[in-house]
Protein backbone atom coordinates (compact mmCIF):
# COMPACT_ATOMS: atom_id res chain seq x y z
CA UNK A 1 0.00 0.00 0.00
CA UNK A 2 1.17 3.23 -0.91
CA UNK A 3 -0.60 6.92 -1.45
CA UNK A 4 2.20 7.86 -3.60
CA UNK A 5 1.48 5.37 -6.21
CA UNK A 6 -2.03 6.46 -6.02
CA UNK A 7 -0.64 9.74 -6.98
CA UNK A 8 1.36 8.67 -9.79
CA UNK A 9 -0.99 7.67 -11.69
CA UNK A 10 -3.17 10.94 -11.36
CA UNK A 11 0.22 12.65 -12.09
CA UNK A 12 0.79 10.50 -15.13
CA UNK A 13 -2.57 11.42 -16.50
CA UNK A 14 -2.32 14.89 -16.39
CA UNK A 15 0.64 14.34 -18.68
CA UNK A 16 -0.89 11.27 -20.04
CA UNK A 17 23.31 -0.54 27.90
CA UNK A 18 24.99 2.73 29.50
CA UNK A 19 25.55 5.10 26.63
CA UNK A 20 29.13 5.74 24.94
CA UNK A 21 31.27 8.03 23.25
CA UNK A 22 32.68 5.13 20.30
CA UNK A 23 35.52 4.80 18.39
CA UNK A 24 33.52 4.76 14.91
CA UNK A 25 34.21 1.08 13.29
CA UNK A 26 34.59 -0.55 17.19
CA UNK A 27 30.86 -0.69 17.82
CA UNK A 28 30.39 -4.45 17.79
CA UNK A 29 30.47 -6.93 15.29
CA UNK A 30 29.58 -5.66 11.85
CA UNK A 31 26.46 -6.11 9.87
CA UNK A 32 27.17 -6.89 6.89
CA UNK A 33 30.03 -6.68 4.55
CA UNK A 34 31.81 -3.04 5.41
CA UNK A 35 31.81 -2.41 1.88
CA UNK A 36 34.04 -0.37 -0.01
CA UNK A 37 35.88 2.75 1.54
CA UNK A 38 35.01 6.47 1.53
CA UNK A 39 33.55 7.23 -1.63
CA UNK A 40 33.32 11.09 -2.57
CA UNK A 41 31.75 12.05 -5.77
CA UNK A 42 32.00 15.45 -7.65
CA UNK A 43 29.95 17.08 -10.38
CA UNK A 44 32.51 15.28 -12.98
CA UNK A 45 32.14 11.56 -10.89
CA UNK A 46 29.87 9.61 -12.74
CA UNK A 47 27.62 9.04 -9.74
CA UNK A 48 27.25 12.06 -9.07
CA UNK A 49 23.89 13.19 -10.73
CA UNK A 50 22.28 9.85 -9.61
CA UNK A 51 23.38 10.46 -5.96
CA UNK A 52 21.99 14.45 -6.50
CA UNK A 53 18.77 13.18 -7.73
CA UNK A 54 17.24 10.64 -5.23
CA UNK A 55 14.66 13.20 -3.20
CA UNK A 56 11.78 14.87 -4.44
CA UNK A 57 12.25 16.46 -7.90
CA UNK A 58 10.80 19.34 -6.39
CA UNK A 59 13.89 20.21 -5.17
CA UNK A 60 17.34 20.14 -6.63
CA UNK A 61 20.77 20.97 -4.74
CA UNK A 62 24.02 21.14 -5.87
CA UNK A 63 26.73 20.20 -3.55
CA UNK A 64 30.29 20.40 -3.74
CA UNK A 65 30.96 16.39 -3.38
CA UNK A 66 28.44 13.53 -2.05
CA UNK A 67 30.03 11.53 -0.05
CA UNK A 68 28.88 7.37 0.37
CA UNK A 69 29.69 5.98 3.68
CA UNK A 70 29.17 2.47 4.65
CA UNK A 71 30.45 2.81 8.16
CA UNK A 72 30.18 4.84 11.06
CA UNK A 73 34.08 5.68 11.01
CA UNK A 74 33.24 7.19 7.29
CA UNK A 75 30.10 9.00 8.35
CA UNK A 76 32.27 10.58 11.24
CA UNK A 77 35.37 11.38 8.95
CA UNK A 78 33.31 13.00 6.50
CA UNK A 79 31.35 15.38 8.98
CA UNK A 80 34.41 16.04 10.43
CA UNK A 81 35.98 17.38 6.76
CA UNK A 82 32.75 19.39 6.14
CA UNK A 83 32.92 21.45 9.72
CA UNK A 84 36.52 21.77 9.29
CA UNK A 85 35.84 23.20 5.87
CA UNK A 86 32.86 25.55 7.21
CA UNK A 87 30.65 23.44 4.29
CA UNK A 88 26.89 22.54 5.45
CA UNK A 89 26.28 19.13 5.34
CA UNK A 90 23.21 16.61 5.57
CA UNK A 91 22.12 13.31 5.68
CA UNK A 92 20.06 10.83 3.42
CA UNK A 93 19.40 7.78 3.60
CA UNK A 94 16.45 6.34 1.45
CA UNK A 95 15.53 9.81 -0.09
CA UNK A 96 11.73 10.34 0.70
CA UNK A 97 11.68 13.54 2.17
CA UNK A 98 9.05 15.88 0.98
CA UNK A 99 11.01 19.37 1.51
CA UNK A 100 14.43 20.16 1.26
CA UNK A 101 16.24 19.25 3.92
CA UNK A 102 18.62 17.56 1.70
CA UNK A 103 18.44 19.43 -1.61
CA UNK A 104 18.85 22.69 -0.69
CA UNK A 105 21.06 25.00 -2.39
CA UNK A 106 22.79 26.35 1.01
CA UNK A 107 23.99 21.99 1.41
CA UNK A 108 27.36 21.73 0.21
CA UNK A 109 28.01 18.09 1.40
CA UNK A 110 25.59 15.00 1.54
CA UNK A 111 26.31 11.79 2.94
CA UNK A 112 24.48 8.91 1.94
CA UNK A 113 23.61 6.10 3.60
CA UNK A 114 22.28 3.82 1.23
CA UNK A 115 24.89 1.27 1.68
CA UNK A 116 24.95 1.43 5.16
CA UNK A 117 22.44 -2.00 5.42
CA UNK A 118 22.13 -4.26 7.70
CA UNK A 119 20.36 -6.23 9.85
CA UNK A 120 21.11 -8.35 12.96
CA UNK A 121 20.43 -8.89 16.53
CA UNK A 122 22.65 -7.81 19.16
CA UNK A 123 22.69 -10.30 22.28
CA UNK A 124 24.71 -7.79 24.72
CA UNK A 125 21.89 -5.05 24.10
CA UNK A 126 18.60 -7.72 23.89
CA UNK A 127 17.94 -5.50 20.94
CA UNK A 128 18.02 -5.49 17.00
CA UNK A 129 20.22 -3.59 15.26
CA UNK A 130 19.33 -1.97 12.51
CA UNK A 131 21.45 0.21 10.08
CA UNK A 132 20.23 3.45 8.76
CA UNK A 133 20.38 3.16 5.37
CA UNK A 134 18.09 -0.20 5.59
CA UNK A 135 14.98 0.18 3.85
CA UNK A 136 11.53 -0.76 5.54
CA UNK A 137 11.03 -3.60 3.19
CA UNK A 138 14.60 -5.53 3.90
CA UNK A 139 13.93 -4.42 7.97
CA UNK A 140 10.57 -6.55 7.45
CA UNK A 141 11.93 -9.29 5.24
CA UNK A 142 15.34 -9.88 7.43
CA UNK A 143 13.00 -9.48 11.17
CA UNK A 144 10.33 -12.00 9.81
CA UNK A 145 12.41 -14.46 8.38
CA UNK A 146 15.16 -14.45 10.81
CA UNK A 147 13.43 -14.44 13.89
CA UNK A 148 9.72 -13.82 13.32
CA UNK A 149 8.87 -10.52 14.50
CA UNK A 150 8.64 -6.87 12.88
CA UNK A 151 8.59 -3.48 13.38
CA UNK A 152 4.62 -1.23 13.40
CA UNK A 153 6.70 1.37 10.49
CA UNK A 154 5.41 2.49 7.36
CA UNK A 155 3.72 0.77 4.36
CA UNK A 156 6.67 2.16 1.92
CA UNK A 157 8.96 -1.01 1.47
CA UNK A 158 11.77 1.57 -0.38
CA UNK A 159 11.61 3.99 3.02
CA UNK A 160 14.48 3.85 5.33
CA UNK A 161 14.67 3.76 8.61
CA UNK A 162 17.29 6.75 8.70
CA UNK A 163 14.81 9.29 8.79
CA UNK A 164 11.01 7.11 9.54
CA UNK A 165 12.24 6.48 12.89
CA UNK A 166 13.17 9.70 14.62
CA UNK A 167 9.86 11.14 12.67
CA UNK A 168 7.85 8.33 14.87
CA UNK A 169 6.91 6.38 11.59
CA UNK A 170 3.88 4.81 11.55
CA UNK A 171 1.83 2.23 9.37
CA UNK A 172 -0.54 -0.67 9.14
CA UNK A 173 0.57 -2.28 12.63
CA UNK A 174 0.34 0.91 14.71
CA UNK A 175 -2.86 0.68 16.04
CA UNK A 176 -2.04 -2.50 17.34
CA UNK A 177 1.71 -2.23 18.55
CA UNK A 178 2.31 1.75 18.29
CA UNK A 179 4.71 3.90 16.13
CA UNK A 180 8.27 2.23 15.13
CA UNK A 181 10.06 4.66 17.84
CA UNK A 182 8.03 3.39 20.55
CA UNK A 183 10.19 0.35 20.47
CA UNK A 184 13.61 2.40 19.68
CA UNK A 185 15.63 1.06 22.54
CA UNK A 186 19.21 2.81 21.42
CA UNK A 187 20.83 5.07 18.71
CA UNK A 188 24.38 6.10 17.42
CA UNK A 189 24.65 9.46 16.21
CA UNK A 190 27.41 11.51 14.50
CA UNK A 191 27.76 14.59 16.17
CA UNK A 192 29.65 18.02 16.82
CA UNK A 193 30.50 19.14 19.60
CA UNK A 194 30.94 22.90 20.45
CA UNK A 195 34.72 22.17 19.54
CA UNK A 196 33.65 20.81 16.09
CA UNK A 197 34.76 17.62 17.00
CA UNK A 198 32.77 15.21 15.09
CA UNK A 199 32.20 11.53 17.23
CA UNK A 200 29.81 9.20 17.55
CA UNK A 201 27.53 8.66 20.15
CA UNK A 202 25.18 5.73 21.42
CA UNK A 203 22.65 6.90 23.62
CA UNK A 204 20.30 4.87 24.59
CA UNK A 205 16.69 4.84 27.07
CA UNK A 206 18.06 3.44 29.95
CA UNK A 207 17.07 5.94 33.21
CA UNK A 208 21.07 6.39 34.05
CA UNK A 209 22.07 6.98 30.21
CA UNK A 210 23.49 10.22 30.67
CA UNK A 211 22.65 10.63 26.85
CA UNK A 212 19.50 9.47 27.48
CA UNK A 213 18.15 13.26 25.80
CA UNK A 214 19.69 12.17 22.73
CA UNK A 215 17.94 9.19 22.65
CA UNK A 216 14.64 10.61 23.42
CA UNK A 217 14.70 13.06 21.07
CA UNK A 218 15.10 10.29 18.18
CA UNK A 219 11.20 9.22 19.32
CA UNK A 220 9.61 11.88 17.37
CA UNK A 221 12.18 15.14 16.95
CA UNK A 222 12.53 14.73 13.18
CA UNK A 223 15.21 13.69 11.22
CA UNK A 224 18.36 15.88 10.95
CA UNK A 225 18.46 18.33 13.76
CA UNK A 226 20.77 16.80 16.10
CA UNK A 227 23.61 15.03 14.05
CA UNK A 228 23.63 11.85 11.60
CA UNK A 229 22.04 8.76 12.83
CA UNK A 230 24.34 5.60 11.82
CA UNK A 231 22.35 2.54 13.85
CA UNK A 232 19.06 1.94 15.80
CA UNK A 233 18.44 -0.63 18.24
CA UNK A 234 15.12 -1.73 18.99
CA UNK A 235 13.19 -3.64 22.02
CA UNK A 236 9.72 -3.58 23.20
CA UNK A 237 9.69 -1.75 26.35
CA UNK A 238 9.04 -4.10 28.88
CA UNK A 239 9.97 -6.66 26.82
CA UNK A 240 11.80 -9.50 28.92
CA UNK A 241 14.17 -12.30 28.75
CA UNK A 242 17.38 -12.98 25.95
CA UNK A 243 15.15 -14.62 22.99
CA UNK A 244 14.85 -12.66 20.00
CA UNK A 245 11.34 -13.69 19.05
CA UNK A 246 9.84 -12.42 22.50
CA UNK A 247 11.59 -9.18 22.24
CA UNK A 248 9.61 -7.60 19.50
CA UNK A 249 5.91 -7.70 18.15
CA UNK A 250 5.16 -10.85 16.07
CA UNK A 251 3.13 -10.24 12.50
CA UNK A 252 0.24 -12.02 11.88
CA UNK A 253 0.54 -14.58 9.38
CA UNK A 254 -1.95 -13.58 6.68
CA UNK A 255 -3.67 -10.57 6.15
CA UNK A 256 -6.97 -9.16 4.15
CA UNK A 257 -5.52 -6.86 2.43
CA UNK A 258 -8.61 -4.42 1.09
CA UNK A 259 -8.84 -2.01 -1.91
CA UNK A 260 -12.21 -0.35 -2.24
CA UNK A 261 -13.16 2.31 -4.99
CA UNK A 262 -16.05 4.75 -4.81
CA UNK A 263 -16.69 6.13 -8.53
CA UNK A 264 -16.97 10.20 -8.39
CA UNK A 265 -19.70 10.66 -11.08
CA UNK A 266 -21.68 7.99 -8.69
CA UNK A 267 -21.64 10.04 -5.44
CA UNK A 268 -23.53 13.29 -5.41
CA UNK A 269 -22.23 16.33 -3.08
CA UNK A 270 -24.62 14.39 0.19
CA UNK A 271 -23.07 11.00 -0.51
CA UNK A 272 -19.36 12.84 -0.60
CA UNK A 273 -19.69 14.46 2.85
CA UNK A 274 -21.86 10.91 4.33
CA UNK A 275 -18.43 8.88 3.35
CA UNK A 276 -16.23 11.06 5.04
CA UNK A 277 -18.76 11.67 7.92
CA UNK A 278 -18.94 7.79 8.15
CA UNK A 279 -15.20 7.39 7.98
CA UNK A 280 -14.89 10.04 10.49
CA UNK A 281 -17.12 8.30 12.94
CA UNK A 282 -15.81 4.82 12.83
CA UNK A 283 -12.92 6.00 13.96
CA UNK A 284 -14.03 8.60 16.91
CA UNK A 285 -15.65 4.86 17.90
CA UNK A 286 -13.21 2.16 17.22
CA UNK A 287 -9.88 3.66 18.05
CA UNK A 288 -10.14 2.90 22.14
CA UNK A 289 -6.39 0.82 22.95
CA UNK A 290 -7.02 -2.52 22.87
CA UNK A 291 -10.31 -3.20 21.38
CA UNK A 292 -10.99 -5.31 18.21
CA UNK A 293 -11.37 -3.16 16.13
CA UNK A 294 -7.97 -1.49 16.24
CA UNK A 295 -6.71 -4.57 14.55
CA UNK A 296 -8.15 -3.01 11.06
CA UNK A 297 -6.06 -0.81 9.65
CA UNK A 298 -7.47 1.86 6.39
CA UNK A 299 -6.75 5.37 4.58
CA UNK A 300 -9.84 6.78 2.66
CA UNK A 301 -7.87 8.67 -0.32
CA UNK A 302 -10.49 11.70 -1.29
CA UNK A 303 -8.85 12.06 -4.67
CA UNK A 304 -9.62 15.35 -7.24
CA UNK A 305 -12.97 15.02 -9.66
CA UNK A 306 -10.54 14.21 -12.71
CA UNK A 307 -8.62 11.82 -11.47
CA UNK A 308 -11.90 9.71 -11.69
CA UNK A 309 -12.32 8.14 -8.04
CA UNK A 310 -11.53 7.50 -4.98
CA UNK A 311 -9.82 4.60 -2.86
CA UNK A 312 -9.73 3.46 0.31
CA UNK A 313 -6.90 0.58 0.86
CA UNK A 314 -6.10 -1.25 3.83
CA UNK A 315 -5.55 -4.45 5.94
CA UNK A 316 -7.26 -6.83 8.73
CA UNK A 317 -4.75 -9.37 9.99
CA UNK A 318 -5.46 -13.28 10.04
CA UNK A 319 -8.92 -14.74 9.33
CA UNK A 320 -11.25 -11.41 10.71
CA UNK A 321 -13.24 -10.70 7.69
CA UNK A 322 -16.28 -10.24 9.87
CA UNK A 323 -14.62 -6.74 11.12
CA UNK A 324 -13.80 -5.73 7.48
CA UNK A 325 -17.55 -6.37 6.61
CA UNK A 326 -19.04 -4.41 9.35
CA UNK A 327 -16.46 -1.67 8.57
CA UNK A 328 -17.02 -1.55 5.31
CA UNK A 329 -21.46 -1.66 5.94
CA UNK A 330 -21.02 1.56 8.08
CA UNK A 331 -18.93 3.30 5.86
CA UNK A 332 -22.12 2.87 3.10
CA UNK A 333 -24.95 3.63 5.13
CA UNK A 334 -26.18 6.55 3.37
CA UNK A 335 -24.16 7.27 1.00
CA UNK A 336 -26.10 6.26 -2.04
CA UNK A 337 -22.78 4.78 -3.92
CA UNK A 338 -22.43 1.14 -3.74
CA UNK A 339 -18.42 0.41 -2.92
CA UNK A 340 -16.48 -1.61 -5.15
CA UNK A 341 -14.07 -3.69 -2.85
CA UNK A 342 -11.40 -5.78 -4.03
CA UNK A 343 -9.81 -7.99 -1.21
CA UNK A 344 -7.39 -10.98 -1.23
CA UNK A 345 -5.70 -12.64 1.01
CA UNK A 346 -1.52 -12.67 1.63
CA UNK A 347 1.01 -13.96 4.02
CA UNK A 348 1.89 -10.68 5.90
CA UNK A 349 5.41 -10.44 4.80
CA UNK A 350 4.16 -10.55 1.20
CA UNK A 351 1.88 -7.54 2.19
CA UNK A 352 4.48 -5.68 3.52
CA UNK A 353 6.31 -5.48 0.53
CA UNK A 354 4.06 -4.45 -1.82
CA UNK A 355 4.89 -1.67 -4.11
CA UNK A 356 1.80 -0.80 -6.62
CA UNK A 357 2.30 -0.02 -9.59
CA UNK A 358 6.21 -0.31 -9.34
CA UNK A 359 6.64 3.33 -8.20
CA UNK A 360 7.66 4.45 -4.87
CA UNK A 361 6.67 8.39 -6.29
CA UNK A 362 10.49 9.44 -6.82
CA UNK A 363 9.69 10.26 -10.66
CA UNK A 364 7.53 12.85 -9.39
CA UNK A 365 7.11 16.25 -8.06
CA UNK A 366 5.78 16.07 -4.56
CA UNK A 367 3.97 18.75 -2.14
CA UNK A 368 2.86 17.35 1.38
CA UNK A 369 0.65 18.63 4.37
CA UNK A 370 -0.46 17.03 7.50
CA UNK A 371 -2.67 17.12 10.94
CA UNK A 372 -4.24 14.99 13.23
CA UNK A 373 -7.82 15.05 14.09
CA UNK A 374 -9.05 13.96 17.70
CA UNK A 375 -13.06 13.71 16.25
CA UNK A 376 -15.23 13.50 13.24
CA UNK A 377 -14.41 16.76 10.73
CA UNK A 378 -16.82 19.64 11.05
CA UNK A 379 -19.19 20.58 8.21
CA UNK A 380 -16.93 23.59 7.20
CA UNK A 381 -13.96 21.12 6.77
CA UNK A 382 -15.79 18.73 4.70
CA UNK A 383 -17.23 21.41 2.75
CA UNK A 384 -13.56 22.90 2.12
CA UNK A 385 -12.50 19.10 1.33
CA UNK A 386 -15.44 19.01 -1.49
CA UNK A 387 -14.76 22.65 -2.82
CA UNK A 388 -10.92 21.83 -3.37
CA UNK A 389 -11.12 18.41 -4.81
CA UNK A 390 -13.89 19.99 -7.38
CA UNK A 391 -12.58 22.89 -8.76
CA UNK A 392 -12.91 23.64 -12.10
CA UNK A 393 -9.89 25.92 -12.62
CA UNK A 394 -6.92 23.43 -11.99
CA UNK A 395 -5.91 21.15 -14.58
CA UNK A 396 -5.03 18.54 -11.87
CA UNK A 397 -5.39 14.60 -11.27
CA UNK A 398 -2.87 14.48 -9.27
CA UNK A 399 -4.21 16.12 -5.71
CA UNK A 400 -5.70 14.06 -3.19
CA UNK A 401 -6.52 13.97 0.92
CA UNK A 402 -5.69 11.08 2.85
CA UNK A 403 -8.19 10.56 6.41
CA UNK A 404 -5.96 7.56 8.07
CA UNK A 405 -7.00 5.30 10.75
CA UNK A 406 -4.94 6.31 14.07
CA UNK A 407 -5.05 5.75 17.69
CA UNK A 408 -5.16 2.53 19.13
CA UNK A 409 -1.66 1.93 20.98
CA UNK A 410 -0.20 4.98 20.04
CA UNK A 411 -2.61 6.91 22.05
CA UNK A 412 -0.92 3.97 25.56
CA UNK A 413 2.08 6.04 25.62
CA UNK A 414 2.25 9.29 27.36
CA UNK A 415 3.03 12.21 25.55
CA UNK A 416 6.31 13.22 27.25
CA UNK A 417 7.35 9.90 27.45
CA UNK A 418 8.47 9.96 24.03
CA UNK A 419 9.43 12.77 21.40
CA UNK A 420 6.57 12.41 19.41
CA UNK A 421 3.46 14.72 21.53
CA UNK A 422 0.09 13.92 19.65
CA UNK A 423 -1.40 10.58 21.24
CA UNK A 424 -5.49 11.52 21.89
CA UNK A 425 -5.93 11.50 17.42
CA UNK A 426 -8.31 9.14 15.99
CA UNK A 427 -7.61 9.79 12.57
CA UNK A 428 -4.18 11.30 10.81
CA UNK A 429 -4.83 13.67 7.52
CA UNK A 430 -2.72 13.49 5.03
CA UNK A 431 -2.57 16.05 1.87
CA UNK A 432 -0.47 15.60 -1.32
CA UNK A 433 -0.05 17.04 -4.92
CA UNK A 434 1.94 15.60 -7.33
CA UNK A 435 2.85 16.30 -10.97
CA UNK A 436 5.83 15.92 -13.16
CA UNK A 437 6.30 18.76 -15.41
CA UNK A 438 8.41 21.60 -13.37
CA UNK A 439 6.47 24.04 -15.12
CA UNK A 440 3.37 23.22 -12.44
CA UNK A 441 5.48 23.60 -9.92
CA UNK A 442 4.02 26.83 -8.44
CA UNK A 443 0.46 25.62 -9.35
CA UNK A 444 0.55 22.13 -7.58
CA UNK A 445 1.90 23.55 -4.72
CA UNK A 446 -0.57 26.59 -4.11
CA UNK A 447 -3.32 24.22 -4.97
CA UNK A 448 -2.39 22.08 -1.88
CA UNK A 449 -1.86 25.54 0.19
CA UNK A 450 -4.58 26.96 -0.59
CA UNK A 451 -6.73 23.68 0.21
CA UNK A 452 -4.88 23.28 3.67
CA UNK A 453 -5.50 26.83 4.51
CA UNK A 454 -8.88 26.77 4.07
CA UNK A 455 -9.26 23.31 6.05
CA UNK A 456 -7.79 25.43 9.05
CA UNK A 457 -9.34 28.72 8.38
CA UNK A 458 -10.05 29.32 12.08
CA UNK A 459 -6.58 28.58 13.49
CA UNK A 460 -4.63 30.63 11.28
CA UNK A 461 -4.43 28.38 8.37
CA UNK A 462 -2.18 26.01 10.25
CA UNK A 463 -3.79 22.83 12.45
CA UNK A 464 -2.86 24.51 16.20
CA UNK A 465 -4.74 22.52 18.39
CA UNK A 466 -4.38 19.07 16.53
CA UNK A 467 -0.68 19.56 15.26
CA UNK A 468 0.70 17.99 12.33
CA UNK A 469 3.03 15.02 11.42
CA UNK A 470 7.06 15.84 11.18
CA UNK A 471 7.82 13.34 8.65
CA UNK A 472 5.02 14.46 6.56
CA UNK A 473 7.27 17.67 6.38
CA UNK A 474 5.74 20.92 5.68
CA UNK A 475 7.65 24.00 4.86
CA UNK A 476 4.71 26.66 4.86
CA UNK A 477 4.15 25.77 8.71
CA UNK A 478 7.40 27.90 9.15
CA UNK A 479 6.47 30.53 6.74
CA UNK A 480 4.12 33.45 7.62
CA UNK A 481 2.69 34.11 4.44
CA UNK A 482 0.72 30.23 5.43
CA UNK A 483 1.01 30.16 8.85
CA UNK A 484 -0.77 33.16 10.22
CA UNK A 485 -1.92 31.95 13.37
CA UNK A 486 1.29 33.17 15.33
CA UNK A 487 2.12 30.14 16.45
CA UNK A 488 5.87 28.70 15.28
CA UNK A 489 5.90 25.21 13.76
CA UNK A 490 7.82 23.37 16.39
CA UNK A 491 4.66 23.66 18.39
CA UNK A 492 2.75 22.41 15.65
CA UNK A 493 4.78 19.80 15.34
CA UNK A 494 6.16 18.55 18.69
CA UNK A 495 3.88 20.18 21.00
CA UNK A 496 4.96 20.78 24.28
CA UNK A 497 7.90 18.59 23.52
CA UNK A 498 9.75 21.46 21.89
CA UNK A 499 11.49 23.12 25.06
CA UNK A 500 12.76 19.74 25.94
CA UNK A 501 13.48 19.34 21.96
CA UNK A 502 15.45 22.36 22.32
CA UNK A 503 17.36 21.94 25.19
CA UNK A 504 18.92 18.90 23.41
CA UNK A 505 19.68 20.54 21.10
CA UNK A 506 22.06 23.20 23.00
CA UNK A 507 23.66 20.47 24.75
CA UNK A 508 24.64 17.88 21.55
CA UNK A 509 24.71 20.58 18.54
CA UNK A 510 25.26 23.74 19.89
CA UNK A 511 26.93 24.62 16.85
CA UNK A 512 23.71 24.45 14.89
CA UNK A 513 25.80 22.01 12.71
CA UNK A 514 22.80 20.15 11.53
CA UNK A 515 20.14 21.82 10.52
CA UNK A 516 16.80 22.59 7.79
CA UNK A 517 13.91 24.56 7.55
CA UNK A 518 11.94 22.77 10.16
CA UNK A 519 14.82 21.51 12.70
CA UNK A 520 15.09 22.32 16.42
CA UNK A 521 16.59 25.85 16.93
CA UNK A 522 17.97 26.11 20.56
Amino acid sequence: MSRRNFLRAGAVGVATVAAATVDAGLTGPAVASEGPGLVEAGPDDPRYEHLRTRGNLRHQGNPDYIVVASTTAQVVKAVQRAVREKRRVVARSGGHCFEDFVDHPGVRVVVDLSTMTGVRFDADRRAFEVRAGTTLGETYRRLHLGWGVTLPGGSCPTVAVGGHVPGGGYGPLSRMHGLISDHLYAVEVVIADRDGRARAVIATREPGDPNRDLWWAHTGGGGGSFGIVTRYWFRTPGAKGTDPSALLPCPPATVLSFTVTWPWENLSRQGFERLVANFGGWCERNSAPGTPSTRLYAELILFRRQFGRHMMIGQVPGEDDALFSRFLTELADGVGATPEPTTVRLPWLNSAQLMPGGDDGRSQRLKCASAYARESLTPRQVAAIHHHLTRDDLDHAGGMLSLNTHGGAVNTVEPSATATAHRDSVMKLFWLSSWTDSAFDERGTRWLRDFYHDFHATTGGVPVDEGAFINYADNGLADPAWNTSGVEYGRIYFGANLDRLRRAKARHDPADVFRHTLSIRA
